[in-house]
């Protein structure tokens, strides 16, 4: 797999799987476009921009300020984009959560994928190709007790992917997801065994890549040994 010229946008870059993903990329060539919420981040993760990188502050909540930063971009076109982005809340039962974590979930993890693709989609469709790649969670598939917003949350992602691929798979643009297990959700039990951000990473990877030019709306469990 190479991506050598290729353009690779990652939202949530600073982050401990963004920062993996970033590092994959870059080994594989990418010209990378690092998006984060604050600079001072980003800057500190990954130093300042160069020939081959571009720091990118962005709101990804903020519609408009999405349309701004990537509409800056000096790469040419966009070939991929992962939606890296996103947060977990444990929460309360369904009845007692409040009003403002049921958004908070819903904006951090769904929104941002669809602010994202109102700026990248009509890139792609106008270049005839690309990649995207979403972060879901195994919590999507099924309700579990104390998650029903986040799981309510991701499972709106896997639903956005398939629809996103149904509406784009004849236009030459790939939309996939991974399905990742909550470490979080798992008190005690040995880290040993959670999956590595760098093997989710290289799922990421090939899901961006030519390899799996077949592969439309799929979501991907990547939960290692647990």
């Amino acid at each position: 797999m190479t991506f050598e010229g290729k353009t690779c946008v990652i939202t949530g870059a600073a982050g401990n799987l963004g920062r993996a993903v970033a590092a994959a990329f870059a080994s594989k060539g990418a010209l990378l476009v690092l998006v984060d919420l604050d600079d001072k981040v980003l800057r500190s993760a990954f130093g300042r921009d160069d020939e081959r990188k571009l720091l990118v502050p962005a709101n990804l909540l903020d519609a408009g300020s999405v349309a701004q930063a990537l509409t800056a971009v000096r790469f040419p076109g966009i070939d991929v984009l992962c939606n890296i982005a996103g947060g977990f809340r444990m929460g309360k039962p369904v009845h007692e959560t409040p009003e403002k974590v049921w958004e908070l979930m819903l904006d951090l993890n769904a929104k941002s994928v669809i602010n994202t693709a109102r700026v990248v989609v009509p890139k792609m469709l106008a270049a005839g190709h690309g990649k995207i790649v979403n972060i879901g969670a195994v919590a999507g598939l099924a309700g579990k007790a104390n998650m029903g917003a986040y799981g309510a949350a991701k499972s709106a992602v896997i639903r956005l992917t398939e629809s996103m691929s149904a509406e784009l798979r004849d236009k030459g643009i790939n939309v996939n997801c991974v399905l990742p297990s909550i470490r979080a959700d798992m008190p005690g039990a040995d880290p040993r065994r959670w999956v590595a951000p760098e093997a989710l990473a290289d799922v990421i990877l090939f899901l961006s890549s030519d390899a799996a030019r077949a592969v439309h709306g799929a979501a991907i469990p990547v939960t290692g040994l647990v």
